[in-house]
């Protein structure tokens, strides 16, 4: 019987060698350049549970930079804290908003730097597969996601966006458990 779920990586792929109920514990992010959310969930067999949500606001007005490292000192202080067994990161969807894209990129980098600081492995999902893999629709709306991550973690309220995306991201990689990290 094992406590945590073990990992074996390599370059190329990650295998997961698990004896019966084991734990595995995923932080999901939902990179964002103002907002980036963060979830951590545990799962054992079918159930899945809420362990931690939040939300890392960077300050209106504050160098771009000084908000990077704000996100990154913030991830770090959640994963020291809760010790995910994967973490798991929302690809950036396509905006006409170039500018906003390229600063949701140098947030990615951000959040993997911090895992690969702590040695954590990195799956990546689009939102179309986020959404699927929480409501049963790829194209479900945000107000859906929350209600969806609210019912399944029997939470007593619709948490805000951020942290609720996250946490949805967190569960489809639960369900989803791709082999390849990033």
């Amino acid at each position: 019987m094992c406590d945590r779920m073990l990992f074996l990586s390599n370059a190329v792929s990650l295998n997961y060698f698990s004896m019966e109920a084991c734990l595995l514990r995923t932080l999901g992010i939902d990179p964002g350049s103002r907002v980036t959310g963060y979830g951590v969930v545990d799962q054992v067999g079918d159930r899945i549970t809420r362990v931690d949500h939040g939300e890392i606001r960077t300050k209106n007005g504050e160098p771009f930079t000084r908000g990077l490292s704000r996100i990154f000192d913030e991830l770090q202080d959640v994963i020291h804290r809760t010790r995910p067994d994967a973490v798991a990161l929302e690809d950036i969807f396509y905006g006409k908003n170039v500018k906003s894209l390229i600063k949701q990129g140098h947030v990615r980098g951000v959040v993997l730097l911090a895992a690969t600081h702590s040695h954590i492995p990195v799956f990546e999902y689009t939102p179309l597969e986020v959404k699927k893999a929480v409501v049963g629709y790829g194209r479900a709306e945000k107000h859906q996601v929350q209600q969806m991550v609210k019912t399944m973690l029997e939470l007593s309220s619709v948490l805000p966006e951020d942290a609720s995306d996250a946490l949805a991201v967190a569960i489809c990689h639960a369900h989803t458990k791709k082999e390849t990290a990033l």
